[in-house]
């Protein structure tokens, strides 16, 4: 039904404890760190959101945070899902914090939602009051920088994203035009947290509105 809650699944969590040079050389690990975590979820950009959650949670970067190619419903395998992710920490303990964190966030602090009854055009408008170490980098800002992460399939995310710019004082950072490796489309912007808040209900409404009238012709 439209406004229903769309919620991610952990599919797959696996330690490293120790992990071999060449590994930690290919995914350019920061000195020092030695432990990896390795996620799979069935929605990417939730996970992104709770990749970045873990980094405030534990002293640990990502490495390698990557979506899968036509989404989760053409997943190759069982395991695979929409979205896979490696964090790197000084420790196993440090790394698990993390782990935890993302597992955590992902159940209950990020989710997509329904823009129709059908449950066929799903939308992502989720605020971060302040960005951890990954998205900080991803929209070159200061740690603690609130964001409005906003996705949805491409004609809808261009319009919405529209609405967004329109309805908030805020700043666009990445444009993630259509189709991205999911077939979706977003951007993420940056302002006050009161702002990015009206960003993601502006984004929400617009989607919602062409859900419910797709065609003005």
């Amino acid at each position: 039904m439209k406004g229903d809650r769309i919620e991610a699944r952990v599919l797959s969590v696996q330690e490293i404890p120790h992990a071999d040079p060449a590994l930690l050389a290919q995914l350019d690990v920061p000195e020092g760190y030695t432990s990896l975590g390795l996620v799979t979820a069935d929605i990417d950009d939730a996970a992104y959101a709770a990749i970045d959650e873990a980094t405030k949670k534990a002293e640990v970067a990502v490495v390698y945070a990557r979506s899968m190619y036509a989404g989760a419903a053409n997943a190759s395998t069982a395991l695979a899902g929409e979205f896979i992710g490696v964090l790197a920490g000084p420790d196993p303990e440090q790394v698990r914090s993390g782990l935890q964190a993302f597992i955590y966030y992902l159940k209950n602090e990020a989710f997509f939602y329904s823009a129709d009854d059908a449950g066929r055009i799903p939308y992502f408008a989720h605020c971060i009051s302040r960005t951890g170490t990954y998205l900080s980098a991803q929209c070159h800002v200061p740690a603690r920088t609130p964001i409005a992460y906003l996705i949805a399939p491409p004609q809808e995310a261009m319009c919405g994203i529209d609405a967004a710019l329109k309805a908030a004082d805020v700043t666009m950072r990445v444009f993630y035009g259509p189709p991205t490796e999911t077939n979706f489309a977003g951007a993420l912007l940056s302002g006050e947290q009161s702002a990015c808040r009206a960003a993601c209900e502006a984004f929400a409404r617009r989607v919602e509105e062409i859900a419910d009238n797709p065609r003005i012709l």
